[in-house]
């Protein structure tokens, strides 16, 4: 069971999730968890679970609070509008300093630490390899095109719903074209927000236990060596 606790970094105070491996087992590394536009509620709050009970420290930092605390949306359309919202008036610049106080706060424990992030989230873990060098995987990150022009600066793993809208096929290779040196896999049948199991509209369950599996193995080679932030 996770717990909440307080990160601390440039933009001041943040709640997180916290998730440990159960019991006294050595953790594998840890994941920075990178919420969804709806903040860290109870569907990130379970996938910070997920990478515990795999083996990981999972630390889900509430990105929204330097502008709004203890943001837990619904999937209605309210919902998505406040996110959005909420989106805009952070700015990835915030963002991804959260994410890198998170990170911080974890490699101080000595814990070697990737970052996986989900739909806006997914887009804020593909910076938190360009601009942070940290290993990360992005789960149907809709908001990446603009930061094509940026290098990764380590391991990266993209997966896709082949149905998703919000990432037509001319954007899943304008990825490939831009890293070719990146894991990408696209799901066919699935569509955006396939992972999202609260969620009967878009969970598609075969495309998430094989992204799922894909992603542990990554985190596995990804943290596993010498060189691994």
């Amino acid at each position: 069971m996770g717990r909440d606790i307080v990160i601390h970094g440039p933009q001041g105070p943040a709640d997180a999730w916290r998730a440990d491996p159960p019991g006294h087992a050595a953790a594998l590394g840890a994941v920075v968890v990178v919420q969804e536009i709806f903040g860290v509620n109870a569907h990130i709050r379970s996938v910070a679970e997920g990478f515990a009970a795999a083996g990981y420290v999972a630390l889900a930092p509430s990105l929204f609070d330097p502008v709004a605390r203890n943001v837990e949306l619904g999937y209605d359309e309210a919902g998505f509008a406040r996110g959005r919202a909420l989106v805009e008036e952070l700015g990835t610049g915030r963002a991804v300093a959260v994410i890198g106080a998170a990170a911080e706060q974890l490699r101080g424990e000595g814990l070697k630490t990737a970052v996986a992030g989900f739909c806006w989230g997914g887009s804020m873990a593909l910076l938190a390899n360009t601009r942070l060098g940290l290993p990360a995987v992005s789960y149907y990150g809709a908001r990446s095109r603009p930061f094509l022009g940026e290098p990764l600066r380590a391991p990266m793993l993209f997966h896709f719903g082949g149905e998703d809208a919000t990432t037509p096929a001319d954007d899943i290779q304008a990825h490939r074209d831009a890293w070719p040196e990146a894991e990408i896999h696209v799901y066919p049948g699935a569509g955006h927000a396939f992972n999202r199991d609260v969620d009967p509209r878009h969970f598609h369950p075969a495309s998430a236990a094989l992204a799922r599996k894909r992603t542990l193995a990554f985190l596995d080679a990804a943290l596993r060596g010498p060189e691994a932030p």
